[in-house]
């Protein structure tokens, strides 16, 4: 039985979906549809055996400030991942890709990797596996590297595509690839469409370590040193595998595609018609929750009056969204930031995105909840001289011992018990009890209990950023600055 590597990027800060996808927390991590996020989704597809493949625990390429979530969201849903890797910065796929390749070929070279973005929706987990078990027969025969094409269904001008060598018989067997092509126009798509030979570039790879690495030796040389010395001289954090920065940052920042794919001789498709979607636009989520017969899809609070073609989106169970004789509109609610946009715009939507980022809006990239490793915090009210939050810390997490220069703060308990360090006394809370912490007080907030501590804080001071801490330890080892 063939062992197959799950290889999961998800370092993407992509903003297609915003507000609800933003830098600080990106779609690959909320559950858009249903009850798990997308890249739990990813990873549950590609677990188990299924007679034919069976599937090793995954390797997963993120960012520093995604480690975390990474793993509780793999501990939610009962995987336990093999190596995380932590890109120093984003230096696009060729670069993720080539480093779990070096990484899992140094240990076997004849492994097979999987390689999947984590914000993809495939709603047919079985029918994915059984092209998975396809590809493989199609490696362990030629040695080809493997693509996965969709088959359209319209004349989509948001996708590249995969030219095949000859129209897919039904059968599902890979297909030699001709050429990739870039997004169309409508035309172009449509030629394609009815050509029959043309399928969507999923961005789904499948292929031998050391297949895929003499294809790196051959296009893309360049790439393998710095990548190799950052994996290498990877360092071990906390079970998490810190890729080393200096020998990333000489990486060429490019695709996989652009680096190897476009270049290569021996890439055979993979014909996958199940359904599939990137859900690279608001139009996407729509079509995925399954509008009704108007074309009205729904999430939330929300009512909606003599509405057609359209999208109503609340995510704050506060509110109410309420959409009266609208036609072809996206509107997304969230607590801080509304998004009102003609259908026809939903790919455009980066670009309120980079006005916001002009305008210094922080709500172009970052949630009202930010998500820690303890747990999570909610400004609640940010004025000029106070702020205050709602803290929510897991039980037997810790936030580090650390201290601030410009402010103090008042902590009052609301749910579970919270054991708080100042300098040299230590306080036991229960509900309804309140702590102090002067300006320059070390100080430390820790959870005690079996149910989650909720706690109100006040902070008064001249400022009050989140780089305003000076840590002095902490169970996470994030080091200093606003996340360490």
């Amino acid at each position: 039985m063939a062992i197959v590597h799950p290889v999961i990027l998800c370092g993407g800060v992509g903003t297609r979906l915003w507000p609800l996808s933003r830098k600080s927390y990106p779609k690959q991590f909320v559950p858009l549809v249903g009850e798990t996020s997308l890249f739990q989704t990813c990873a549950q597809r590609m677990t188990g055996t299924d007679g034919t493949v069976d599937y090793a625990a995954p390797t997963i390429l993120t960012n520093a400030d995604f480690r975390f979530i990474v793993t509780e969201q793999l501990h939610e849903i009962g995987i336990d991942p093999g190596p995380v890797m932590i890109e120093p910065d984003g230096r696009n796929t060729a670069p993720a890709v080539l480093a779990a390749a070096l990484y899992l070929a140094a240990r076997d070279p004849d492994a097979i990797l999987l390689v999947a973005p984590s914000d993809h929706v495939v709603p047919d987990a079985e029918a994915f596996r059984a092209a998975v078990a396809t590809g493989v027969a199609a490696i362990e025969a030629r040695g080809d590297l493997i693509t996965f094409g969709i088959t359209p269904d319209q004349p989509e001008t948001g996708y590249g595509y995969l030219q095949l060598s000859a129209r897919p018989d039904g059968s599902g067997a890979a297909v030699p690839l001709t050429r990739f092509v870039e997004k169309p126009d409508l035309e172009t798509a449509q030629a394609m469409l009815a050509d029959g030979s043309y399928l969507w570039n999923s961005g789904i790879f499948l292929f031998a370590a050391r297949d895929i690495l003499a294809a790196f030796e051959q296009h893309a040389p360049d790439l393998i040193p710095p990548v190799k010395a950052a994996v290498d001289q990877a360092q071990v954090d906390l079970g998490f595998l810190r890729l080393d920065p200096e020998a990333w940052d000489a990486a060429e920042e490019i695709s996989i595609d652009y680096a190897v794919m476009e270049r290569a001789t021996n890439l055979s498709v993979v014909p996958f018609s199940a359904g599939w979607s990137d859900l690279g636009s608001w139009t996407a989520v729509r079509d995925l929750i399954g509008p009704d017969e108007n074309g009205l899809a729904t999430t939330g609070p929300v009512t909606a009056i003599d509405c057609r073609n359209t999208l109503l989106r609340a995510e704050s169970d506060d509110q109410q969204l309420v959409g009266l004789g609208l036609e072809n509109i996206v509107a997304v609610a969230m607590k801080d930031a509304v998004l009102v946009a003609d259908m026809s715009r939903s790919q455009d939507v980066k670009l309120a995105v980079t006005a916001l980022k002009a305008k210094g809006a922080s709500q172009a990239t970052a949630l009202p909840v930010d998500f820690r490793p303890w747990g999570h915090f909610e400004t609640l009210i940010l004025a000029n001289r106070f702020q205050v939050k709602r803290i929510v810390v897991k039980p037997g997490a810790s936030l580090s011992l650390q201290s601030h220069h410009h402010r103090s703060e008042h902590w009052i308990v609301v749910e579970g018990t919270a054991r708080v360090t100042v300098d040299d006394t230590v306080h036991l809370l229960a509900e309804n009890q309140s702590v102090y912490i002067p300006l320059g007080a070390v100080h430390r907030m820790e959870n005690p209990g079996k149910i989650d501590m909720v706690l109100i804080e006040v902070q008064t001071g001249s400022y009050l950023g989140e780089d305003d801490i000076i840590r002095y330890e902490d169970m996470y080892a994030r080091g200093q600055g606003a996340k360490g």
